[in-house]
């Protein structure tokens, strides 16, 4: 019987109790990948980045972009889609005169797909297609038919994300944030991960789901420095307070969602066994 049995539950219930007792290390540092391609649309919305997906192309941006960016040009008779970009307008604050934007709506914008133009390739840098072929787990995404890339996430806000069943963008070599990546894709495939129509609350959770979960993986492989316990309960610290609950208390709702996004991985990886299979070797 594998000695992966049962260790996601044992796992995540000694993670839960060291937030509890407080006993958790220091965050560890974000390295940004920095040698990484540009890919332009690892910076657009969700609902962008789907656009873009479902028309076929792996990266998108304007047609001067391509040609200044990357000297690649828009091959001829190739049509655009059009991607949502925000209408803003400068408001002054009554009473403290104080100037901001905000968005009144939002207009059509023409991009191409790195598959409609031509011209120079775009390389990845071989620090970064190592790093992203090391990654644990890595077959489990490829199985599950996500593309994995990377982007430089010094220049957005996200050092990460998943594009439920296209894609994971990595903006920094950290394994954590992979795995919770990773964890994202794993509630999706159970089920469990809300999407249409969620609420602020449905959204903190699923974050929290992922940062526990992710961490609970590599803890599970031996990676117990890579889990970062303290950056893991800074980060489900801000969510779980967006959906009004303590830490501990939102970690110990979704435990049940945790432990089967944990075990789903770690089957897929070959490192956890299927109820059919215990059933076997019970009998």
């Amino acid at each position: 019987m594998s000695n992966y049995f049962g260790k996601a539950e044992q796992t995540v219930n000694a993670i839960v109790k060291a937030f509890e007792e407080g006993r958790i290390p220091q965050a560890m540092s974000q390295l940004y990948i920095d040698d990484a391609a540009t890919k332009h649309m690892a910076s657009y919305s969700w609902l962008n980045r789907l656009i873009v997906s479902i028309h076929g192309y792996s990266d998108a941006m304007g047609f001067k972009q391509w040609k200044n960016k990357h000297n690649r040009t828009v091959k001829k008779g190739e049509k655009a889609c059009y991607i949502l970009a925000p209408v803003l307008k400068n408001v002054e604050d009554k009473e403290t005169s104080e100037k901001r934007k905000i968005c009144i709506g939002f207009r059509g914008c023409a991009v191409f797909g790195l598959e409609q133009t031509e011209g120079d390739p775009i390389v990845q840098g071989e620090e970064t297609e190592k790093f992203l072929n090391e990654l644990p787990f890595r077959e489990v995404a490829t199985k599950w038919g996500l593309e994995i890339n990377a982007y430089n996430g010094q220049e957005g806000a996200a050092r990460g994300s998943y594009l439920p069943g296209v894609q994971i963008d990595l903006g920094v070599k950290n394994l954590s944030t992979w795995t919770h990546e990773l964890a994202h894709a794993a509630d999706d495939r159970n089920g469990t991960l809300v999407k249409n129509g969620r609420t602020k609350k449905d959204y903190a959770i699923g974050e929290v789901v992922a940062e526990l979960a992710g961490a609970v993986l590599l803890e599970c492989i031996g990676q117990k420095q890579e889990s970062d316990r303290g950056g893991a309960y800074e980060y489900i610290k801000g969510w779980a307070e967006r959906a009004d609950m303590k830490p501990v208390d939102a970690c110990r709702k979704v435990l049940t969602r945790v432990v089967e996004a944990v075990n789903l991985i770690m089957q897929e990886a070959g490192l956890q066994e299927t109820e059919e299979k215990k059933e076997e070797v019970a009998a």
